[in-house]
């Protein structure tokens, strides 16, 4: 059975078991915008009761990318427009979904084959069984645009090994197939030739039969983890309490990958980074991916409503591409010390779960 949907861009399939649902915007890197992620929780509540479905398989069209993150235009959009409320409707629905992957009572299957960033880690990071392959490219790159991450991605940032969390949240790095094992942010590595003979394999289910043990199947041991060499560096420079303080560390250390760091974050938003920073620190210290969402919510929406590094470095990025934000304040120095307190207080008009 096969349902189009242009609108959405989002094509629904079920055969043999499996429901399928690729993310159809490949021009785009299959960027998500509400018409998709609303397909894709339509079919996932169809499919929950549906006895002839028995696992979800999730990739993305074309050969870029699972999923360059959410529609970040059209949030600019949003915010210059004075929509407070379409950036709600975004954000609450795109929350549900991240949430009604990591519960789904049946095994989700995510192909993060390639791009995988920002919203695309909504959608791989809390799948039951996470695939990467060598193409792999998974990062939470919000900083880089004046924002901080979200879609669970502290959930997963505050439970990587070490200050790994902290690393990849305030610069942005990304991480390639074995950086996102070591991370926690996928399973396996099944290399990408390999991909049609698995999606053969989870339809016939033969012998063996779980998501998991197909898998295993083609699974390839991956080479060693930079993030995994870099830890000495990395734990010593991201412990520290401040953002100030941690490049202060990285300019102390004799790693050349240290000083490109402290390279890159003396180029990001103050505002972001030092939000960032505490936002996964929180993160370690919740009961669960839903209360990790609703404190992103919170502060997403503050960003969203209240501060202009957002629109500024989409503008910068992605709008007229000069590369060169200009923040507010300019500085670590200039930002106002209630500035935590502040953004973790802040309440949106319209709550997530309501």
């Amino acid at each position: 059975m096969s349902r189009p949907d242009s609108e959405s861009r989002v094509r629904v399939q079920r055969r043999d078991g499996v429901g399928h649902l690729t993310l159809d915007r490949p021009r785009a890197i299959n960027a998500l915008d509400l018409g998709m992620v609303e397909a894709l929780i339509a079919a996932l509540d169809v499919w929950r009761e549906d006895p002839d479905v028995a696992l979800v398989l999730l990739d993305g069209a074309g050969d870029r990318g699972l999923c360059a993150g959410g529609d970040v235009l059209g949030l600019y959009d949003q915010i210059v427009a004075g929509r407070p409320e379409d950036t709600a409707l975004f954000f609450r629905a795109e929350y549900a979904l991240n949430a009604m992957i990591a519960e789904y009572p049946k095994p989700v299957v995510v192909l993060a084959d390639g791009i995988t960033m920002g919203g695309g880690i909504g959608l791989a990071g809390h799948a039951a069984v996470r695939i990467v392959t060598e193409r792999s490219r998974l990062a939470m790159p919000e900083t880089r645009i004046g924002f901080t991450p979200d879609v669970g991605g502290t959930w997963l940032l505050g439970r990587a090994p070490g200050r790994v969390g902290e690393y990849l949240g305030l610069t942005g790095a990304t991480m390639d197939a074995a950086d996102a094992i070591y991370a926690g942010f996928a399973d396996h590595l099944v290399p990408a030739e390999h991909l049609p003979e698995l999606h053969h394999a989870l339809q016939t289910r033969a012998d063996p039969q779980t998501a998991t043990e197909l898998t295993l199947l083609f699974d390839a041991t991956p080479g060693p983890s930079r993030l995994e060499s870099d830890r000495p560096w990395i734990d010593d420079a991201f412990a520290a309490e401040t953002v100030a303080e941690i490049i202060t560390r990285l300019r102390s250390r004799p790693e050349q990958r240290a000083a490109e760091a402290a390279d890159e974050l003396e180029t990001l938003s103050p505002t972001a980074l030092t939000v960032t920073l505490a936002a996964v620190r929180r993160a370690r210290t919740l009961p669960d991916l839903r209360a990790a969402l609703a404190q992103e919510y919170g502060l997403v929406m503050w960003f969203a409503q209240t501060q202009p590094d957002l629109p500024e470095g989409i503008r910068a990025q992605l709008v007229d591409k000069d590369r060169s934000p200009s923040w507010h304040p300019a500085s670590l120095a200039e930002l106002d010390p209630r500035l935590v307190d502040d953004a973790f207080a802040f309440e949106p008009g319209i709550p997530l779960w309501g």
